[in-house]
């Protein structure tokens, strides 16, 4: 039997009607939840992301703004210029766009924003509670991952859980999400693969999520019988088309439930980037109480 499929967009339209919800409390309040997003440079794909969060923020009566910095910004200029968004007490939430240019540590400006404005939980202080089981602003992607898996009703308690890639902003935080929930986790990586051991622990996966960036990297046959499985990987073939990391044809005959790629994890990012961002209002209204 032909898994059943795991799509984002009723998750995403979920979370938004909270987000409506949220905001209209805040300014009721006499809080405007305001999200900055910091460009450097041009960049074709992070212009689509751009364009989402601005939609999106207008359906959800956030306050958006794209502020776009010259190419050759240096990093000190940057972390100035985040330094006097921290310092704003109308921003609510700031967000540095991806790609940075070469000459820029993507880090060192990211843990450089105020933790109650960081909207994509990238700062030491939200990955810190994350791993403490405590998360107030979760990598929207990992936690779209694992809202997906709590969607299907599954009890996550005891069960194998294998993340299949180990980034600081999808791979790590989505294994602590599940460990938090008592899945018996397993992190692969690529020193797994080195070592061919990585089918060895797909196998046994009674959840998988897999965030690499490698089409087709997990096999379908490996798939365990009844698994739910969470592709998180985007990548374009050769003849343009848009594939996972997950081999999806065979591997829906075998799990209970599956990501398609694209429609699938990464469809709830920008409505969690929304609710992050009333998130971190209300953070820093608790703050100034």
């Amino acid at each position: 039997m032909a898994a059943q499929l795991l799509l984002g967009k009723p998750l995403a339209e979920k979370i938004r009607a909270g987000v409506i919800k949220e905001v209209e409390d805040l300014k009721a309040r006499g809080v405007e939840p305001f999200l900055v997003a910091v460009q450097v440079g041009e960049n074709e794909a992070s212009r689509v992301y751009t364009n989402a969060q601005r939609k999106n923020a207008g359906t959800c009566g956030i306050k958006y703004e794209l502020q776009e910095l010259p190419a050759d910004t240096t990093q000190e200029q940057l972390l100035k210029h985040i330094a006097s968004l921290n310092a704003d007490p109308k921003v609510t939430g700031i967000i540095l766009q991806m790609p940075l240019p070469p000459h820029i540590d993507a880090r060192v400006c990211q843990w450089s924003i105020a933790y109650e404005k960081d909207v994509e939980g990238v700062t030491p202080t939200n990955m810190g509670l994350v791993s403490f089981g405590k998360p107030r602003l979760v990598p929207c992607t990992a936690l779209g991952a694992y809202e997906l898996i709590k969607s299907t009703g599954v009890d996550i308690y005891g069960k194998e859980v294998v993340v299949v890639g180990h980034s600081d902003i999808v791979g790590k935080p989505a294994a602590l999400l599940l460990l938090n929930s008592f899945g018996t986790t397993t992190i692969c990586h690529i020193a797994t693969g080195q070592r061919g051991h990585t089918e060895m622990h797909v196998r046994r996966a009674e959840i998988l999520v897999v965030a690499v960036g490698v089409p087709h990297l997990i096999k379908g046959d490996w798939i365990r019988e009844g698994a739910i499985v969470v592709d998180i990987g985007i990548n374009t073939t050769q003849d343009g088309k848009i594939v996972g990391d997950v081999e999806f044809e065979v591997a829906k005959e075998k799990a209970s439930w599956i990501t398609p790629v694209p429609g699938g994890a990464g469809t709830a990012t920008t409505a969690i980037l929304m609710k992050n961002t009333v998130e971190a209002a209300k953070w820093q209204l608790e703050k100034r109480q």
